[in-house]
Parts: C-alpha cells; structure tokens; sequence
C-alpha cells in the first residue's frame, strides 16, 4: 500500500489520456490519475476530467504522483463534439471567466457559421466571449474591409473584438490587459495562429508552432491535448487543440435562438410566443432578415444549429 499524504485541493492543467497534471497550492505540479469510480459517475462526455478542472487529490509519496478521487463542482465549461463520436461531446475546458475565438479571414479562412456556433456555445454555458481577428498583416484593402464590418455587426450584437498580429505584435498589450487575473480559453480553427499570438503574449511559454500547409491552404494540428499556461502578466490561458466544428450538444431545439441575443431580441415581436422563427406567420425574426435588420449569415447559423447539420434546412423565403 503506498503511503499518502492528506487530501489536497488541486487544479487540472493538462490532460492527455490516463495522466493529468494537477497543480497544487503551491503552484508545483505533479501527474495524477483518475479514480476509477469517477470516469463515469453521470459525466456524459469522452473525458470526465477537463483543463480548469478543480479536484481532490491524495499524492503518493514514493512515486511522486498523485489520485484524483474528487472533482468538484464547475461553474462552467465549454465542449465540442467528439471527434469521431458525433453523439459524445468533449469538454474543452472548465471554470472559464472568458472565452476568445480566434478567426482569421486567411490562410485558413474561418466560416461565419464556425463563429457563430462558438459564440452560441459560449451563451449556452454563460461565458463571457470576445473574438480575435488576427493575421491583419495579411489582410489587404478588401479583406480588412470586410473584417471592419464583421466587427461592426458582431459589435451591434454585443460582442467585442480584438485585432491582431503576431508578426506585428498588434493586438498584444491589449489582449494581456483583457486577460490578466483570468481563467481565459483561446480557441479557433488550426492554422489561425494561437500559438504564435501567445508566445507573442509571453515569449517563455515558447509554444511550438507549424506553418499552414501550403497544398491545402489549411492549418496543421501543433496542440494535442488543451493546457493551461499561467502568462507572466497575470492570469492564465487555455490553448486548444484545433477545432473544425461546434456542435450544441444535449440542447432542446426550442431554446437554441435563445443563445443568438440578436434573434432572441426580436423573437419578443413574434405573433407566437414559441415561434422557431422558421415556417411560422408573422414571425419577427424573419421579417427582420427580409429588412436586412438581421444579418442573413446569422439566421442561417441559427437554422444550421436548429436542424444540426443534416442538410435538410433550405432558408425560407430566400
């Protein structure tokens, strides 16, 4: 029997497979592993245990690792579709006080459907979001034309934005500001460019990093697993893994257009109280896009969520 020492308070730093880093209150860390009853005591993802995570650990002296043998309430998280499960979900993180999405409108191109998805994923777990415009160096007259009124409309609905440059450092002192003494996740399509930006936050994490392949015009996967750095101004920051899609998981269709606050906002206007703002009369939410007073990107992204992907929606009326 391995001597223990009593149960600590622990956060989870780092999962990958059977082993998480947990850091202790000293802010030293060490490789746990998960009680056996806990993975599935009425979790339902592919992973139990998520970055940001606060647990009970008992470490083992002789071995220099540690048992989770609790893992205590979130106030929040943010998931994904498994990869391969498209029934399971994946939390990404846990206990976030903000989340970014990092887009970028080159090499690779992130889809407006993506943002949304995220943002909406966001509202459904209460995270405060704020996106990421970065590569601006890249970006000519049009593009940056383009990104001005992505900010504007995002702006009407009441999300903020940050523009970025890792090669120009642009972006870098704000983002700090914006993060420091936070729980922050930063996540985005591969290629976009996170590990870059946060080694431009703080140059000592010295993430790795690969250039967008050059064939395909898309981003290569540098990070594995989601982590937590602690950034030397303040706070800390999750970098996930690339993401290709967002998916609302275990989510009644009835209240998906609640985590749109721009078409929840009208919905209030609507002749039938549980109008789905799809085939109903007199709908609000509708008439808003015909007046182009909603953005018909973003009701298409509502109609993608509402009838998840199955390629059945044809936008009505359009």
């Amino acid at each position: 029997m391995h001597k223990t020492t009593v149960l600590e308070k622990g956060l989870v730093i780092k999962t990958t497979g059977s082993w998480h880093t947990v850091q202790d209150s000293n802010n030293k860390t060490l490789p746990c592993k998960i009680k056996g009853k806990l993975r599935t005591r009425g979790i339902r993802s592919t992973n139990p245990l998520a970055v940001g995570d606060n647990v009970m650990f008992y470490r083992l002296e002789k071995e220099s690792t540690g048992i989770i043998c609790e893992i205590l309430d979130r106030k929040n998280y943010i998931i994904r579709k498994a990869s391969k499960l498209s029934r399971e979900t994946h939390v990404l993180a846990a206990n976030l006080d903000q989340s970014f999405l990092m887009i970028s409108l080159i090499l690779p191109r992130t889809t407006l459907r993506f943002i949304d998805r995220f943002l909406a994923t966001s509202e459904a777990y209460e995270i405060p979001a704020v996106l990421i415009f970065n590569k601006t160096d890249l970006y000519d007259e049009k593009l940056t034309s383009e990104m001005e009124q992505l900010i504007r409309m995002y702006g009407s609905i009441g999300y903020e934005s940050v523009k970025s440059s890792a090669v120009e450092k642009r972006g870098v002192e704000e983002l700090k500001t914006r993060m420091k003494n936070k729980i922050n996740l930063i996540a985005g399509n591969s290629g976009v460019g996170k590990s870059s930006l946060i080694n431009a936050m703080d140059p000592s994490l010295d993430l790795k990093t690969r250039p967008v392949s050059e064939s395909h015009k898309t981003g290569r996967h540098t990070t594995t697993f989601s982590e937590m750095f602690k950034l030397s101004s303040g706070g800390y920051i999750i970098d996930t893994p690339g993401i290709k899609g967002f998916g609302i998981i275990d989510m009644d269709k009835e209240e998906i257009f609640h985590f749109f606050p721009d078409i929840f906002a009208l919905s209030k206007d609507c002749q039938y109280y549980n109008c789905m703002h799809i085939n109903e009369p007199n709908c609000a939410v509708k008439k808003a896009v015909e007046e182009n007073k909603l953005s018909l990107s973003r009701y298409e992204s509502y109609l993608s969520l509402f009838y998840d992907d199955s390629g059945k929606y044809r936008t009505p009326g359009y």
